[in-house]
């Protein structure tokens, strides 16, 4: 779409305002409305200005003016406004040296997709990430000098089965058997139905939804594969369109990925594949009907891992679900089929279009912008320098011993391993000025300051359990 195009397209629609969006660094969106008719087609070259130094990682105060520049073709109509709003995805750009800005995300996506083709390798990096979320009835929480604690509730959760509810049908799903229930135990069917629709309303194509192994209404619901950029945009979308369903309807919606104590916790299994000239590359007469650069990317990605998870599994949260015993993969090897394995082949299909390889460590906490770019440098890197996977995973991780397992690499044990990775091992990720050394180090620098270091200086409720009359 054009911003010609975007004009005709506000006014077929109504709409007196527009809603301009942009992804910090984080993740979360950002945004603003304007009356429409305080832009032109000249506000998608010069945009507009905001205060960088109030979102969160970006400007200090005294550089703190910064331009969104909004890019026409992301145009849809906004479905949770009462009245006709066009919303639209900005682009960031510094007022003084019109220069994109190197912490913004979409950039970075952005650079990702050009270095892809200036590599020759191939032009399209597809991408099908498979986000996981909860829908709870109530969330409280409140940390403070002498209190701390949270709350979760669902009418789905299987601690309900004795609650008094007027009456209580039961129903629950219990621990870890929330997977595929038809109604009445999946009670979310039809508001997930409504999230799909809305999602398909902007032009998301989605695969399928259903419900999750966790109790207490675990979810999951799946785009169809699309190019890097492409995807990046369609999760903020994802983020913003299934908050906001629950939200109409008295719910709520976390993508932490580990809310529940003792239950399965929520990943975003994501899919890569490269393509050249609408022609696929990954599938050949390697393991798994793989091709030869297919294996070298799963190997770059092998390698590289603990610096991806930096981006892939971003919180300390994080650190809870990738755990063994639980679903999570924490052992940093490949297999065809094995869900224990951090990156497995689907076995579905033969069809060349259908080869890829699914990385099963990271979690919808991720900044989409930021951790698909990241895992494209890490498969190019192995394509790049011919690396060798090694040998697949292929046995049932719960026979093995702890000897056996011992021998296999495994994820980072918490948010600061992953930091450290990314500290000592980015070069893969500098390579076309895609991630500048600025943004990771102030991605490990914000990280540190606010999480990691903020976590260590309260207490846990379950410490008081451990040592209180020690």
């Amino acid at each position: 779409m054009t911003p010609k195009e975007f004009f005709e397209f506000a006014k077929k629609h109504d709409a007196k305002m527009v809603d301009l969006k942009f992804t910090d660094f984080l993740g979360s969106w950002q945004h603003c409305s304007y009356p429409i008719e305080t832009w032109d087609e000249g506000t998608f070259e010069d945009g507009v200005g905001f205060d960088g130094s109030s979102i969160r990682g970006w400007q200090s105060i005294d550089q703190s003016d910064m331009l969104a520049v909004p890019d026409a073709s992301t145009t849809v109509l906004d479905p949770f406004y009462q009245r006709p709003t066009v919303s639209v995805i900005a682009n960031i750009v510094d007022p003084i040296t019109k220069e994109d800005y190197s912490r913004d995300p979409r950039h970075v996506a952005r650079k990702a997709e050009a270095h892809l083709k200036s590599t020759g390798i191939a032009d399209t990096c597809y991408i099908g990430p498979e986000p996981e979320f909860f829908i709870f009835d109530s969330v409280r929480y409140e940390q403070n000098e002498h209190h701390g604690f949270y709350e979760i509730d669902s009418v789905e959760g299987a601690w309900n089965t004795a609650r008094f509810e007027e009456p209580n049908l039961g129903y629950k799903p219990g621990y870890k058997g929330g997977y595929f229930p038809v109604s009445p135990t999946d009670t979310y069917h039809d508001l997930r139905g409504e999230m799909v629709y809305a999602l398909i309303d902007i032009g998301i194509v989605v695969e399928a939804h259903h419900h999750e192994v966790g109790t207490a209404g675990q979810s999951e619901i799946d785009m169809e594969f699309a190019p890097l950029l492409k995807m990046s945009d369609q999760f903020a979308w994802y983020k913003y369109i299934i908050r906001n369903v629950a939200k109409n309807h008295g719910k709520t919606v976390t993508f932490m990925p580990k809310p529940l104590f003792n239950d399965n916790g929520s990943g975003m299994h994501t899919h890569l594949s490269l393509w050249k000239d609408g022609i696929p590359l990954f599938a050949g007469d390697s393991y798994a009907g793989m091709s030869e650069m297919a294996m070298h990317a799963i190997a770059g990605v092998l390698k590289h891992a603990g610096a991806v998870l930096a981006f892939a599994a971003p919180t300390t949260n994080s650190y809870r679900r990738l755990v063994p015993g639980f679903e999570a993969p924490v052992n940093l090897a490949y297999s065809q089929r094995n869900r224990s394995a951090a990156v497995r082949i689907p076995m579905y299909s033969d069809n060349p279009k259908a080869k890829r390889f699914e990385f099963r460590c990271p979690d919808p906490t991720a900044n989409g912008y930021l951790m698909f770019s990241a895992l494209l440098m890490a498969a190019l890197d192995g394509i790049e320098n011919e690396l060798d996977p090694g040998e697949p995973l292929d046995r049932d991780i719960y026979d093995m011993s702890a000897a056996e397992l011992a021998e296999w690499p495994h994820t980072p044990g918490s948010l600061e391993e992953a930091l450290g990775a990314l500290g000592e091992d980015h070069a893969f990720l500098t390579k076309g000025n895609v991630f500048t050394d600025d943004l990771i180090e102030e991605w490990i620098s914000y990280k540190t300051e606010n999480e990691i270091e903020e976590l260590r200086l309260r207490p846990h409720p379950h410490e008081f359990y451990l040592y209180y009359d020690n």
